[in-house]
């Protein structure tokens, strides 16, 4: 029997079913290992990513609540996010989570679920016989760093989110739609490699996702994080050369590594002043030494959607919205 698949952002397709889930069914995940005996009822997703990729996946009638939003839902989301309870975009305490009465926790960063989380440790939910999940990509992270959000050895790719995607499809069994948002990801992905393939210049970005203050250190995309990997994807190369996930980095380092593109993120959660690009920018072009940069002298500054600089699906989205700029600054050959 054929259905009409629809996932946001993708075409209509017929589709055979291949996939079901069969209950009982076991997910290796960040070493423990979860068990579930029905698809959840009762969903608490924290983190923007994970309430995007089940919104994606259709699952809103599943999802009793969400938190921490640095950005907007995106467009094609929003009927869907509508109807679900937002505890805060900011982040939100285990009192709050468990008020909802939920059966599925599942998180996007070990801010909000993790052994250093101020929020919960996944111990918390099993003592409530609460199944918890955490995004496979932070789990790869190498925690040396005394920051809960580690260190890369290894570029970032998309394999962990399609990791996470398939997961989450097999939980609640809509395998199918899992697959086909997968390949819509694909596609898009190599669809952006192949065109700025031509690039020879090897363009060097940092990602300045934002700072406390014009004097304080910038927090920007690590040489081998969502970053690096959006770099990579146009093209070029992260002039950040630590590994960390998010380091703080001094303006006289960002001057030294003297970039081609400076990529500003923009939040919608204002907590900082800076949070917003055009403060980002206003400062950019107004500091006496910034300023001369190459990068802003000729105005080779792009904006991104903050979310994207996580390591999530926008990701995907923020290549192609940096995509589009590099273009029109004639920097995509």
């Amino acid at each position: 029997m054929k259905r009409i698949l629809c996932a946001a952002g993708m075409l209509c397709a017929s589709v055979i079913p291949a996939f079901a889930t069969t209950y009982p069914v076991t997910i290796d995940n960040c070493g423990y290992k979860l068990t579930f005996t029905k698809a959840p009822e009762r969903v608490v997703a924290l983190g923007q990513n994970t309430a995007e990729i089940l919104l994606l996946l259709g699952l809103q009638d599943k999802i009793i609540a969400s938190a921490f939003w640095p950005s907007k839902v995106l467009p094609e989301l929003a009927e869907k996010n509508a109807k679900v309870k937002t505890l805060t975009v900011e982040i939100p305490t285990l009192e709050s989570i468990l008020a909802q009465d939920p059966d599925f926790v599942p998180a996007q960063l070990p801010l909000l679920l993790g052994p250093e989380s101020k929020v919960a440790k996944r111990a918390d939910f099993d003592a409530v016989g609460v199944n918890s999940y955490m995004s496979p990509g932070m789990c790869a992270t190498q925690k040396d760093t005394g920051d809960m959000y580690g260190s890369r050895q290894k570029l970032w790719d998309m394999t962990f989110l399609y990791k996470e995607i398939e997961d989450l499809a097999t939980i609640f069994n809509v395998e199918d739609r899992g697959q086909a948002l997968i390949t819509d990801f694909k596609n898009r992905e190599a669809g952006l490699r192949k065109e700025f393939s031509k690039n020879h210049k090897d363009l060097a970005f940092v990602f300045w996702f934002s700072s406390a203050s014009p004097a304080a250190d910038a927090y920007v995309g690590g040489k081998n994080s969502a970053s690096g990997f959006i770099a990579n994807v146009l093209g070029g190369h992260n002039a950040i050369t630590s590994e960390t996930e998010w380091p703080t980095v001094g303006w006289e380092s960002i001057i030294a590594a003297n970039p081609d593109v400076i990529v500003v993120s923009n939040l919608d959660r204002n907590r900082w002043a800076l949070d917003n690009a055009q403060e980002k920018i206003k400062f950019l072009k107004s500091d006496p030494a910034i300023s001369q940069l190459d990068a802003v002298r000729k105005n080779h500054i792009v904006v991104m959607d903050g979310q994207a600089m996580n390591p999530t699906i926008r990701t995907l989205y923020g290549a192609e919205q940096i995509a589009g700029q590099l273009k029109k600054k004639g920097l995509n050959e």
